[in-house]
């Protein structure tokens, strides 16, 4: 994919394009985007350094924060990320605004308000996207949780609920009045879920609604993906979520191409290394037994995207094994593998 480089010039050529959230300055055009389970402290850390202009926690929602669960509070800890977004959801306005304030004692540079989850569980609380049912409710929720903090209060969201109720625009003007300072809109309805393709087209129509910056989500999994998205959408940054599993620094490449038109990728060494980091993060997080199974997931990723070739088998051990020193001999054995060069 072209030259390679270290972690240090990715996050350095990438904040060569910034935007304004508030007084926050954003350095860099592409964002990690918030995904349950999946955008754990370990990977949030590397998408930063490696260059991702804000790295967003895994949704918090208000009740379980408020209660203080252990797993709840581990989901929005930012630990040694230097600007640090939790993203919360909830349905009820006084919890969102207790939440806001615990995230903001507990370090959090900036909240996100999650109304664009489409999972059941979520809606049938009447949180996340089903709130694009009932923008009033919507609106007072962004009230009470910008009433509660001096920080930056950004809003995530999907198209409509369905095809008939494409309001994303609505929604946005009206966050927009009640102090929201950015929005990132995916570009499908709720009862699209994940099928088809996302729309990025009509994320204009949230960017023409608007004068706060607005973020395209969707679908983004190359450079050129991302460059397309700002094209069509007139988006001032792209998100970027399921791409950028089992390849963290996935969205520093993608804030490197959109500041210089290079493509650029990490070194092997410097993947192995933030490979190895994530997997002992975990483990350090949710102690052995509960990191390992954390942890599957993405040793399933970081073999699907190595070039060994018999990284299937090897991805069977990963997610077997039980042995933290076997783990990591294996993920030394992917990215320490280097294909042969064809003869021209």
């Amino acid at each position: 994919m072209g030259m390679t480089a270290s972690a240090e010039n990715f996050r350095k050529d990438a904040q060569s394009l910034s935007f304004q959230v508030a007084a926050l300055q954003i350095e860099g055009r592409a964002l990690l985007a918030p995904m349950a389970g999946v955008t754990d402290l370990g990977m949030r850390r590397i998408a930063r350094r490696f260059g991702a202009a804000l790295a967003v926690s895994e949704m918090v929602y208000a009740e379980d924060f408020g209660r203080g669960g252990v797993e709840t509070r581990l989901r929005a800890d930012g630990e040694g990320i230097d600007l640090h977004v939790v993203q919360i959801a909830g349905c009820n306005p006084y919890q969102m605004g207790e939440t806001v304030r615990l995230a903001e004692q507990a370090g959090a540079a900036m909240i996100d308000i999650n109304m664009g989850c489409p999972v059941k569980r979520v809606t049938g609380g009447q949180a996340g996207s089903a709130l694009m049912r009932d923008l009033d409710q919507a609106v007072s929720l962004i009230k009470a949780t910008v009433a509660a903090t001096k920080l930056p209060v950004s809003l995530k969201m999907r198209l409509g609920w369905d095809e008939t109720s494409r309001n994303a625009p609505e929604l946005a003007r009206r966050a927009e009045a009640e102090g929201i300072a950015m929005v990132t809109v995916h570009g499908r309805t709720r009862c699209q879920f994940f099928q088809g393709r996302a729309d990025w087209t009509a994320i204009k129509q949230v960017k023409d609604a608007v004068a706060i910056p607005v973020v395209a989500n969707g679908d983004c999994s190359s450079p050129e993906d991302a460059a397309a998205m700002l094209a069509a959408s007139g988006a001032d940054a792209v998100m970027i979520g399921r791409a950028a599993l089992g390849r963290p620094w996935f969205v520093g490449q993608i804030a490197h191409y959109l500041a210089t038109g290079e493509k650029i990728e990490p070194s092997a060494e410097s993947r192995k290394s933030a490979a190895i980091e994530h997997y002992e993060c975990l483990l350090g997080l949710f102690g052995t037994s509960q990191g390992l199974r954390h942890a599957r997931k993405h040793l399933a990723a970081y073999a699907e995207h190595s070039r060994f070739p018999g990284a299937e088998t090897l991805r069977r051990q990963l997610v077997t094994s039980e042995n933290p020193s076997a783990v990591k001999d294996i993920l030394c054995r992917l990215f320490d593998y280097v294909p042969h060069s064809v003869a021209a």
